[in-house]
Protein backbone atom coordinates (compact mmCIF):
# COMPACT_ATOMS: atom_id res chain seq x y z
CA UNK A 1 0.00 0.00 0.00
CA UNK A 2 1.38 3.55 -1.09
CA UNK A 3 1.01 6.32 1.41
CA UNK A 4 0.31 9.56 0.80
CA UNK A 5 2.81 12.28 0.75
CA UNK A 6 1.69 14.36 3.17
CA UNK A 7 5.25 16.34 3.04
CA UNK A 8 4.12 18.46 -0.02
CA UNK A 9 0.59 18.37 0.47
CA UNK A 10 0.91 20.20 3.94
CA UNK A 11 4.23 22.26 2.77
CA UNK A 12 1.96 23.43 0.21
CA UNK A 13 -0.56 24.29 2.70
CA UNK A 14 2.39 26.14 4.65
CA UNK A 15 3.12 27.92 1.82
CA UNK A 16 -0.44 29.40 1.53
CA UNK A 17 -1.01 30.44 4.92
CA UNK A 18 2.67 31.87 5.70
CA UNK A 19 1.54 34.20 2.11
CA UNK A 20 -1.67 35.04 3.79
CA UNK A 21 0.14 36.00 7.13
CA UNK A 22 2.54 38.30 5.30
CA UNK A 23 -0.07 39.99 3.29
CA UNK A 24 -1.97 40.50 6.68
CA UNK A 25 0.85 42.04 8.45
CA UNK A 26 1.18 44.51 4.99
CA UNK A 27 -2.09 45.58 5.05
CA UNK A 28 -1.90 47.07 8.67
CA UNK A 29 0.16 50.49 7.53
CA UNK A 30 -3.02 50.62 5.15
CA UNK A 31 -5.47 50.28 7.27
CA UNK A 32 -4.18 52.62 9.46
CA UNK A 33 -3.98 55.43 7.28
CA UNK A 34 -7.99 55.11 5.85
CA UNK A 35 -8.81 54.48 9.78
CA UNK A 36 -9.99 57.76 10.35
CA UNK A 37 -12.68 60.27 8.40
CA UNK A 38 -11.07 63.42 7.80
CA UNK A 39 -12.72 67.21 7.59
CA UNK A 40 -12.19 68.46 3.96
CA UNK A 41 -14.22 71.56 4.02
CA UNK A 42 -16.36 73.77 6.00
CA UNK A 43 -19.20 76.21 5.05
CA UNK A 44 -18.78 79.28 6.26
CA UNK A 45 -15.27 78.22 5.33
CA UNK A 46 -12.59 78.40 8.44
CA UNK A 47 -11.79 81.81 9.50
CA UNK A 48 -14.00 83.35 6.96
CA UNK A 49 -16.29 86.58 7.19
CA UNK A 50 -19.49 86.21 5.42
CA UNK A 51 -22.17 89.10 5.30
CA UNK A 52 -25.03 87.70 7.50
CA UNK A 53 -25.39 84.43 9.47
CA UNK A 54 -25.59 81.90 7.81
CA UNK A 55 -28.75 79.51 7.65
CA UNK A 56 -26.70 76.10 7.94
CA UNK A 57 -23.04 75.00 8.79
CA UNK A 58 -22.26 72.18 6.65
CA UNK A 59 -18.95 69.81 7.05
CA UNK A 60 -18.00 67.92 4.29
CA UNK A 61 -15.31 65.02 4.82
CA UNK A 62 -13.51 62.24 3.18
CA UNK A 63 -15.66 59.47 3.94
CA UNK A 64 -19.66 59.00 5.42
CA UNK A 65 -19.44 59.42 9.18
CA UNK A 66 -22.09 57.84 11.26
CA UNK A 67 -25.04 59.98 12.67
CA UNK A 68 -24.29 57.85 15.70
CA UNK A 69 -23.57 60.43 18.65
CA UNK A 70 -22.78 63.73 16.01
CA UNK A 71 -23.13 67.03 17.36
CA UNK A 72 -22.64 70.50 16.18
CA UNK A 73 -22.36 73.30 18.88
CA UNK A 74 -22.81 77.02 16.99
CA UNK A 75 -21.80 79.28 19.44
CA UNK A 76 -22.14 82.86 19.26
CA UNK A 77 -20.05 85.89 21.22
CA UNK A 78 -21.77 85.41 24.27
CA UNK A 79 -21.18 81.19 24.20
CA UNK A 80 -24.91 80.72 23.35
CA UNK A 81 -25.38 77.68 21.11
CA UNK A 82 -27.40 78.75 18.15
CA UNK A 83 -27.43 75.14 16.65
CA UNK A 84 -31.31 74.59 15.51
CA UNK A 85 -32.33 71.55 15.27
CA UNK A 86 -30.75 67.91 14.67
CA UNK A 87 -27.41 67.00 13.15
CA UNK A 88 -28.24 66.19 9.10
CA UNK A 89 -25.92 63.99 7.44
CA UNK A 90 -26.09 62.97 3.84
CA UNK A 91 -23.07 61.12 2.16
CA UNK A 92 -20.01 62.75 3.16
CA UNK A 93 -21.78 66.15 4.16
CA UNK A 94 -23.00 66.81 7.85
CA UNK A 95 -25.24 69.92 8.32
CA UNK A 96 -26.50 71.55 11.29
CA UNK A 97 -29.02 74.81 10.95
CA UNK A 98 -28.80 77.51 12.90
CA UNK A 99 -31.83 79.59 14.63
CA UNK A 100 -33.41 81.94 12.78
CA UNK A 101 -32.79 85.55 13.32
CA UNK A 102 -29.25 84.66 15.34
CA UNK A 103 -27.05 88.05 15.71
CA UNK A 104 -24.18 89.14 13.49
CA UNK A 105 -20.82 88.68 15.52
CA UNK A 106 -18.07 86.20 15.95
CA UNK A 107 -19.27 82.38 16.02
CA UNK A 108 -17.14 79.14 16.93
CA UNK A 109 -18.20 75.85 15.50
CA UNK A 110 -17.71 72.58 17.92
CA UNK A 111 -18.15 69.68 15.84
CA UNK A 112 -17.74 65.56 16.60
CA UNK A 113 -18.78 63.18 14.39
CA UNK A 114 -18.98 59.06 14.46
CA UNK A 115 -16.04 58.34 12.09
CA UNK A 116 -16.97 55.82 9.63
CA UNK A 117 -14.59 53.27 11.62
CA UNK A 118 -16.98 54.24 14.78
CA UNK A 119 -14.52 56.08 16.52
CA UNK A 120 -15.36 60.20 17.50
CA UNK A 121 -13.46 63.01 15.59
CA UNK A 122 -14.12 65.90 16.40
CA UNK A 123 -12.90 70.01 16.05
CA UNK A 124 -13.75 73.51 16.02
CA UNK A 125 -13.48 76.27 13.43
CA UNK A 126 -14.64 80.33 13.54
CA UNK A 127 -16.23 82.46 11.65
CA UNK A 128 -17.67 85.93 11.72
CA UNK A 129 -21.57 86.89 10.72
CA UNK A 130 -21.40 90.46 9.06
CA UNK A 131 -19.88 92.86 11.53
CA UNK A 132 -17.09 91.02 14.40
CA UNK A 133 -19.08 91.70 18.04
CA UNK A 134 -16.44 93.39 20.20
CA UNK A 135 -18.39 92.00 23.36
CA UNK A 136 -15.61 89.55 24.37
CA UNK A 137 -17.80 86.55 25.56
CA UNK A 138 -17.13 83.44 27.69
CA UNK A 139 -14.91 80.63 26.03
CA UNK A 140 -16.68 78.11 24.01
CA UNK A 141 -18.32 74.83 25.94
CA UNK A 142 -15.91 72.08 25.15
CA UNK A 143 -17.72 69.00 24.25
CA UNK A 144 -14.92 66.95 24.89
CA UNK A 145 -11.56 69.19 24.99
CA UNK A 146 -11.86 70.11 21.46
CA UNK A 147 -8.44 70.58 19.71
CA UNK A 148 -7.04 73.79 18.14
CA UNK A 149 -8.96 75.64 15.37
CA UNK A 150 -9.52 73.33 12.19
CA UNK A 151 -8.22 69.91 13.46
CA UNK A 152 -9.39 66.81 13.94
CA UNK A 153 -8.60 63.87 16.39
CA UNK A 154 -9.80 60.54 17.57
CA UNK A 155 -9.83 58.59 20.53
CA UNK A 156 -8.97 54.97 20.89
CA UNK A 157 -7.03 52.47 18.27
CA UNK A 158 -8.03 51.98 15.26
CA UNK A 159 -10.51 49.13 14.40
CA UNK A 160 -8.75 48.59 11.12
CA UNK A 161 -5.62 47.73 12.71
CA UNK A 162 -7.37 45.31 15.11
CA UNK A 163 -9.18 43.28 12.84
CA UNK A 164 -5.83 43.62 10.57
CA UNK A 165 -3.92 42.29 13.39
CA UNK A 166 -6.70 39.73 15.13
CA UNK A 167 -6.65 37.90 11.29
CA UNK A 168 -2.80 38.05 11.04
CA UNK A 169 -2.77 36.30 14.32
CA UNK A 170 -5.25 33.31 13.88
CA UNK A 171 -3.12 32.81 10.61
CA UNK A 172 -0.01 32.34 12.64
CA UNK A 173 -1.58 30.29 15.44
CA UNK A 174 -2.91 28.09 12.05
CA UNK A 175 0.60 28.03 10.85
CA UNK A 176 2.46 26.97 13.35
CA UNK A 177 -0.26 24.28 14.15
CA UNK A 178 -0.17 22.77 11.07
CA UNK A 179 3.30 22.88 11.31
CA UNK A 180 3.55 20.74 14.09
CA UNK A 181 0.97 18.31 12.53
CA UNK A 182 3.18 17.73 9.66
CA UNK A 183 6.56 17.28 12.04
CA UNK A 184 4.72 14.34 13.88
CA UNK A 185 2.77 12.66 11.04
CA UNK A 186 6.33 12.53 9.14
CA UNK A 187 7.62 11.55 12.39
CA UNK A 188 5.29 9.06 13.20
CA UNK A 189 6.72 5.40 12.05
CA UNK A 190 4.38 3.41 9.54
CA UNK A 191 1.95 1.16 10.71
Amino acid sequence: MKTPNLYSTKTTAMGVLMALATAAFLMLPTIAAQAHDTLESTVPAKGSVVRTVPTQIGLTFDHTPLAIGSVIRVEDANGIDRADGPVAIVDNHVTQAITPGAPEGNYTVIWRVASADGHAIEGTFTFTAGTASSTAGPKPSPLAAPPATGTSTSTGPPTGIIVAAAVALLLTIAFVWLAVTVKRRLNRPDS
